[in-house]
């Protein structure tokens, strides 16, 4: 097992009607301080495992547009809203289309460390759900690497690693 496996566990869900709530706990080993500016949007730090953050404004009510960096070389954009905010704890986005609500809650951990709290509501089929788990499972990795200095290389990205974790996620 790497050490990206031991921080990750894997996601979990609940599901009523069409609306499925994911959610993963990561046991980071950097304090809030280093954890929080790359999970709330702050320079570069969405870039380097999640998104593009075009547009970022980090308050209530503040404008977000993400442009995925996995989907060609421009990416795609989607617009959203931030929900809810909190300094160093909460960071939440309801975005358009599938990716739906995204939240991060952030806490000390121990001494040095960090547990993320990631909560992702969607609505759709049960392949939505497992697509989505797959893919935070993927992004989620992709911050504990980038936490540990290695950021995502986009142009090298193919879906293979997704693939493997969409069937840990089947039915």
């Amino acid at each position: 097992m790497n050490k990206v496996n031991k921080v990750i566990e894997p996601g979990a869900g609940r599901t009523e009607g069409d609306t499925h709530t994911l959610h993963f706990t990561l046991h980071l080993p950097y304090p809030v301080e280093r954890v929080w500016p790359v999970v709330a949007g702050h320079g570069d730090g969405l870039k380097d495992w999640l998104a593009a953050a075009d547009t970022f404004e980090p308050r209530l009510g503040g404008a977000v547009a993400l442009r995925w960096l996995n989907t060609g070389p421009e990416g795609e954009a989607v617009l959203g809203r931030i929900t809810a905010w909190d300094v160093e704890r909460v960071a939440e986005y309801t975005l358009e289309g599938f990716q739906g609500r995204i939240r991060f809650h952030v806490e000390p951990y121990g001494e040095q460390g960090t547990t993320l709290r990631f909560t992702n509501e969607i609505r759709g089929d049960d392949e939505l759900r497992r697509d989505c788990l797959a893919a935070w499972h993927l992004h989620l990795e992709y911050l504990a690497e980038a936490l540990d200095g290695r950021p995502v290389d986009w142009q090298a990205w193919t879906p293979g690693r997704f693939g493997e974790l969409r069937e840990t996620y089947a039915p």
